[in-house]
């Protein structure tokens, strides 16, 4: 019962916050994972995320150039995300590092597609957000059960992408070769497509291990280590809607 936003594969989410006293199971309910504490969690790492993406965003606007604290910010994102992955526990203060540098990141990609595209961001966020909406819904009503055959799929589905997406760039980074998702090609757009599609699918999952983790009595701890899960999702489904909306944008 992993989740396929590949951070959520963790064996943390394998143990619980039980204590066994000569036979005898000890909770503290105070200690223990909730929904409503992992959805606050999760607004408040988006709203750290969106103030910091301001910062390289006016950058931008202003004159500079905030490629610097753009790439530094997807590095050092990435960097406490593994540090996360392998330390859970330190996730309370991973976590709103992580929104932090991501939110570097996110602006200044986001400056960049917008001054090419006026409005693509807009779209990009509304986008994201009805992704989300619908999905949870699904979920919520159980239109959508993630069942383990679902979960096989999309966990392939979600490698192969990985996979892809590293070969091409390494290909095209040591040799001539053009990777089939770049330009606007209709096959590039409808790579794109299927790329979201997949990103909106570990919503599914990201939402079934969250109940999961609450069900099965996780750390207190472990509300900012799946806030930051589902944040990874949300930012790598933006990031694909700016690039399927330039893709259409640039061929109209």
């Amino acid at each position: 019962m992993e989740s396929k936003n590949p951070f959520f594969k963790n064996k943390s989410f394998t143990n619980t916050s039980r204590e066994v006293t000569h036979e005898a199971t000890v909770i503290d309910y105070d200690q223990t994972m909730t929904v409503s504490g992992t959805i606050n969690k999760s607004f408040l790492m988006l709203l750290v995320l969106v103030t910091s993406a301001a910062i390289t965003w006016m950058m931008f606007f202003n004159g500079y150039n905030p490629i610097v604290f753009t790439i530094g910010g997807a590095i050092v994102g990435l960097i406490l995300v593994v540090i996360s992955a392998f330390k859970p526990h330190l996730s309370p203060y991973l976590a709103p590092g992580y929104a932090v540098f991501e939110g570097l990141f996110i602006g200044g990609i986001s400056a960049i597609f917008e001054s090419m595209y006026p409005g693509i961001v807009i779209q990009a966020v509304s986008c994201t957000f009805v992704t989300f909406m619908v999905c949870f819904g699904l979920y919520k009503y159980e239109i959508v059960k993630v069942t383990e055959k679902f979960r096989s799929v999309v966990i392939a589905a979600t490698l192969a992408v990985v996979t892809y997406y590293l070969i091409a760039w390494m290909l095209s980074m040591f040799t001539s070769f053009q990777p089939v998702h770049y330009g606007n090609s209709w096959m590039s757009i409808g790579i794109s497509v299927f790329v979201i599609i997949i990103a909106a699918l570990n919503l599914f999952l990201d939402f079934d291990q969250i109940e999961k983790g609450v069900q099965q009595k996780m750390p207190k701890y472990m509300e900012w280590y799946s806030a930051m899960g589902l944040m990874i999702t949300l930012v790598w489904l933006y990031i694909e809607f700016l690039r399927l909306l330039s893709k259409l944008s640039s061929k109209n």
